[in-house]
């Protein structure tokens, strides 16, 4: 049985932190997993500087509720969902990912927790599983799927490599250049298609 594995931040909806990073003016908070491998770096950064200008969760929800799926995403899951078994995963977090969620008519997501003070402010975050993307891959195998991933960031790559077929999406140039065994695609029909392919 095949289970399609997803990304969520630059694969169905925009970058979260880019998003508000525009909105906040603080362009420091444009980095992502895109730009930075290590994620506990990386968000140790983002909350130092959100500290620093007193922003919080309510801040970054305000900005999240403006936010639509790529133009195209909801279709491509919809027809992808007909078609097989589908679970988002992500390293956003709850908090976040709710009302995206529901733009996108409620696929299965699994991602993180952030911890948040009776202020608002976000003082730590709860990763769901170490390695979350590649132990959930590897779970879902042991369970007797058959996973097919797509991801466009250096944090999809392990469950990319670990899965029976496994394709880049949106992805950078950078990225694409170390890794062009693996295909990549810019498009949702043309991601599609390889899914299809694969099932």
């Amino acid at each position: 049985m095949n289970i399609v594995c997803l990304d969520m931040e630059g694969v169905l909806v925009p970058e979260i932190w880019i998003a508000f990073s525009e909105a906040s003016g603080i362009p420091e908070l444009r980095r992502t997993t895109r730009d930075e491998p290590d994620y506990d770096k990386l968000m140790a950064y983002r909350l130092a500087i959100l500290k620093e200008h007193g922003l919080g969760l309510k801040e970054i929800q305000a900005t999240i509720a403006k936010i639509d799926p790529l133009p195209g995403a909801k279709e491509f899951l919809d027809e992808l969902r007909a078609l097989t078994q589908v679970v988002i995963l992500s390293d956003t977090f709850e908090q976040f990912a709710k009302p995206l969620m529901e733009k996108l008519n409620w696929p299965t997501i699994f991602c993180n927790s952030l911890e948040v003070d009776g202020n608002g402010e976000i003082t730590g975050y709860k990763m769901r599983c170490e390695k979350s993307k590649l132990t959930t891959v590897k779970a879902l195998q042991s369970c007797g799927f058959d996973t097919i991933a797509a991801g466009d960031s250096f944090n999809d790559l392990a469950m990319i490599q670990a899965s029976r077929a496994g394709f880049l999406f949106k992805s950078t140039q950078a990225i694409k250049a170390d890794y062009p065994e693996l295909p990549a695609f810019e498009e949702f029909g043309d991601l599609l298609g390889a899914i299809k392919g694969a099932l």
